[in-house]
């Protein structure tokens, strides 16, 4: 277990004990805890199997397997210059996506932010364990049940019944509904309360470009606009191929076409109707397959709730995931948000700290 402080550590070992090793609490390189979800690999296998692969691309990190990942339990809190994942905050917000990446960055060697493809793997996971969660998409409550509801960031008390005065509710106060797992031990949070930027995802001008497996969780990997890591993707193939190469697969913003290997839908209609291409050319299998495993076509064409998929395709736009309090049913795990800017901020955008070792 990765650890920059000594084995004996108390609280990492109650934690894990609490949660037969489900959670665990990782130091920052300033010696700040964060509560953490351990993904094991193994736990994916099925999701990668779906999609004809051997593991979820999730779990390949510089070209190396890793056997698990380290997810913040809790939406993220700044502190000290570093980006925490703790209980009973208020989660990060008006941040840009170069600042979150920078923010993670900096709690030491390891540390990221959730990628696009950690959050794909997570929600695969969701749909094939019936867990779909809920959270604060309705001014503190949930749109789903409006019975359910978080603590106020400001007032520190539940939620009003009556809704619209909450924004923010504290990290992880939501009900074991509000989690992926369903337990007290799940990744809290990522229905609503605020939208997650999630790097290693972009469109330019419509094209669909990706970071090969989960590179994005490596510290070296540039994620600036004219970065080399950027791939499209061959909408014959499946393959990574450099952007602007012929037959590469590209989104847009309409409910059918024709157009060679497009997919389409239209800005706020839900992610799980998107659809490929009617004309001669659409997306291959392999391609989708791709597609699926980042979080960029749905899993399947129904049982995805109405999480709602936002695009627009005149320029760069990278991902927010999950939603916000103020979306409603809106928002969910399959919810997709590629219509900001990298530069953009707002009191509804936020981000969490992931780790691998």
């Amino acid at each position: 277990m990765p650890l920059t402080i000594s084995v004996t550590d108390t609280l990492r070992k109650s934690v894990e004990a609490a949660s037969g090793g489900k959670n665990t609490v990782l130091y920052t390189a300033k010696g700040q805890p964060c509560y953490m979800a351990v993904l094991q690999r193994t736990d994916f296998v099925a999701a990668a199997t779906a999609l004809g692969m051997s593991n979820h691309p999730a779990f390949t990190v510089g070209g190396v397997l890793k056997s698990e990942l380290f997810v913040g339990q809790h939406i993220g809190s700044s502190n000290n210059g570093e980006m925490l994942s703790v209980p009973g905050v208020r989660p990060i917000n008006s941040i840009t996506h170069d600042v979150a990446v920078s923010l993670a960055r900096a709690n030491g060697n390891g540390w990221h932010l959730m990628s696009n493809v950690e959050w794909a793997a997570l929600q695969h996971w969701c749909y094939l364990n019936g867990t779909q969660p809920r959270g604060n998409t309705n001014y503190g409550r949930s749109s789903d049940l409006i019975s359910e509801r978080g603590v106020d960031d400001v007032t520190g008390r539940l939620a009003l019944e009556t809704g619209i005065a909450t924004q923010w509710t504290r990290t992880g106060s939501g009900p074991v509904s509000w989690r992926h797992d369903n337990t007290p031990f799940g990744i809290a949070d990522l229905c609503g309360n605020v939208w997650e930027w999630a790097p290693g995802m972009r469109i330019n001008a419509g094209e669909i470009q990706i970071i090969a497996d989960n590179d994005a969780a490596l510290t070296a990997t540039d994620f600036s606009a004219a970065s080399a890591a950027w791939k499209a993707i061959s909408g014959a193939t499946g393959a990574l191929v450099a952007p602007g190469t012929a037959g590469i697969v590209k989104y847009a913003n309409a409910n059918s076409g024709t157009a060679d290997y497009t997919l389409y839908r239209a800005w706020g209609s839900t992610f799980e109707g998107m659809v490929n291409s009617t004309g001669g050319n659409p997306v291959s299998a392999a391609a989708l397959n791709v597609l699926k495993a980042h979080g960029c076509f749905p899993v399947a064409a129904s049982g995805l709730g109405s999480d709602a998929f936002y695009l627009d395709v005149t320029s760069e736009r990278v991902p927010l995931r999950g939603g916000s309090w103020d979306i409603g049913s809106n928002a969910g795990v399959f919810s997709l948000n590629l219509s900001a800017a990298r530069s953009l901020s707002s009191p509804t955008f936020g981000a969490r700290p992931a780790f691998v070792l």
